[in-house]
């Protein structure tokens, strides 16, 4: 199910400044006539969505650098390399050019574009962290790819092998196909995409290209996008969590030592603390740790201690009031870290699948205590954390905080009377007779008008110091380019060599000398 190994030669051991660096993210949009007629407006509103909430995100950020490629006879560069973050406008725009692009007629497509695509935005990447090195503005060194297209993934997936086996990918992290499926399917029950069996490692790159399907509708694209808002790096795992060696007297013959389940860490939802107008980046306690990021990162700031969570005792699942946990719930999985061999992480995941199997069939919960819940300069004993940790039917467990001693507020909590009076009663449950009744809460058919709002809150900005930019799509099609930010290297050949895809180093070795452009600089110098 992990594919850690994304590419052929590991990287080196992470610092503590690079474990929590979002990776740089390079997408290409493979267009199919007539297909593109019906993609084109479902992915230009799962963008809009997802950048308004990306970069209107406080604390921490999520995303660092994106670029946007499309391969249609040819590929072009429509979005240089830009940090997400205070860019919106510029996002924005990219997205509107999207919206204008041609679809109808024909394509005739280069067999080569989809991988020189791929070689010039990887060459790009290389050239800009270059130039952001010197500066020490960028310290991540590995780029994620996606292709998303219309044609059939397979086949693509085998098209890029070919193209790319003479390419250095050692600067990939992932590379990704996604295919977006027609209306034919949907027998898909899940907003999540679809990783199919082509994932496997290539013979012929000595890496791993994923390939997954989604639907063509707007949720799927926006939940698909949302993923990179994870911390879904593999240098090291997050939580070490600590079960007393007693318990598992059957499991392991180390009776001394606790059992350690390596575990990474997920997020379930964002906090609304990180929303503009909500919060004010200090520490929350209505959130674990305060802010949820904070105690993301709290989870391995160092590649020698791990955050740990220290199991204690059992609890019946029935014997725990909803009213005692608070904050942002986090979802714990066994680690897919690829400094753990192949062995260590099989039996992590065993024991990890045991725990779930065994606390859901005795209905119990884990109370545990964690680190300091306020962290102070005193030689005093700091406050603890503690935890209630519930299994559930798939390979994850869910944990909360749970309230202490301290926290607690006296409360009245009267026995209910065994019957109301009569007239009280029919007039209540006619009232509630009259609700439509539904089996589950399902969050992603609720909507809160948030995108728009948030949007709106960039317009003024965007007018104000980007004039230009939001009135780039209000030109012909065939009249946008000319007002495109150059991209920061020279552009890769659109024509194929004769037997093979020209090695990057090869390509590169004239644009390595090209000037590279800060964002404000290729702005001033862009023209109309």
């Amino acid at each position: 199910m992990q594919h850690g190994r994304a590419t052929g030669k590991r990287p080196s051991a992470p610092t503590p400044m690079q474990i929590y660096e979002p990776l740089p993210r390079l997408l290409v949009v493979h267009i199919a006539l007539p297909s593109w007629a019906d993609i084109c407006p479902t992915l230009c509103e799962a963008l809009q969505n997802f950048f308004s909430l990306a970069c209107s995100l406080m604390g921490p950020s999520r995303m660092s650098l994106f670029s946007l490629y499309i391969v249609r006879n040819q590929h072009e560069c429509i979005l240089p390399f830009v940090q997400v973050k205070g860019n919106f406008a510029r996002l924005q725009a990219c997205i509107s050019e999207l919206r204008m692009l041609q679809r109808e007629g024909c394509f005739r497509p280069q067999d080569a574009s989809l991988q020189l695509a791929v070689q010039d935005g990887l060459q790009q990447f290389k050239q800009h962290s270059r130039h952001l090195t010197k500066s020490a503005a960028l310290t991540c060194t590995s780029l994620e790819i996606t292709v998303l297209t219309s044609h059939p993934g397979k086949e693509v997936v085998k098209q890029l092998e070919e193209g790319l086996k003479d390419t250095d990918l050692v600067r990939v992290r992932r590379l990704q196909v996604v295919e977006v499926t027609k209306e034919i399917l949907q027998h898909m029950d899940s907003a999540s995409p679809v990783e199919e069996s082509g994932s496997d490692e290539s013979p012929i790159l000595g890496t791993d290209i994923d390939l997954q399907t989604i639907d063509n509708d707007v949720l799927s694209m926006e939940v698909f996008f949302k993923a990179w808002l994870h911390n879904s790096g593999t240098d090291q795992e997050h939580v070490h969590l600590l079960l007393p060696s007693r318990c598992f007297n059957s499991v392991t013959r180390a009776r001394d030592n606790p059992m350690c389940l390596k575990c990474d860490l997920q997020e379930r939802l964002l906090s609304p603390s990180l929303l503009p107008g909500t919060a004010d980046g200090s520490l929350r306690m209505d959130d674990p740790k305060g802010d949820f990021s904070t105690l993301y990162q709290m989870a391995s700031q160092t590649s020698v201690s791990r955050y740990k969570l220290q199991v204690i005792k059992a609890l019946k699942s029935s014997g725990v009031c909803e009213s005692l946990t608070y904050g942002l719930p986090f979802i714990l999985r066994p680690t897919s870290c690829w400094q753990l061999d192949w062995d260590e992480l099989e039996t992590n995941q065993q024991h990890f699948h045991a725990l779930c199997h065994s606390l859901l069939k005795r209905e119990w919960l884990l109370l545990a205590n964690g680190e300091p819940l306020i962290l102070g300069h005193s030689q005093r004993a700091p406050a603890t954390a503690f935890y209630v940790i519930m299994p559930s039917g798939s390979l994850t467990l869910l944990v909360k905080a749970v309230a202490t001693r301290e926290l607690m507020l006296p409360s009245a909590f009267p026995l209910l009377p065994e019957e109301p009076p009569g007239d009280s009663l029919k007039v209540v449950e006619s009232l509630l007779d009259g609700l439509e009744v539904e089996p589950t809460y399902n969050p992603l058919q609720v909507r809160s008008h948030l995108y728009s709002h948030l949007s709106s809150t960039f317009a003024p900005l965007q007018g104000r110091l980007h004039p230009s930019w939001g009135s780039r799509a209000l030109g012909k099609a065939g009249q946008l380019h000319t007002h495109r930010a150059r991209a920061t290297v020279a552009p890769l050949p659109m024509t194929p060599a004769t037997r093979r895809a020209p090695k990057t180093p090869a390509a590169s070795k004239a644009s390595s000398e090209a000037f590279i452009l800060s964002s404000e600089e290729e702005e001033d110098h862009s023209g109309p």
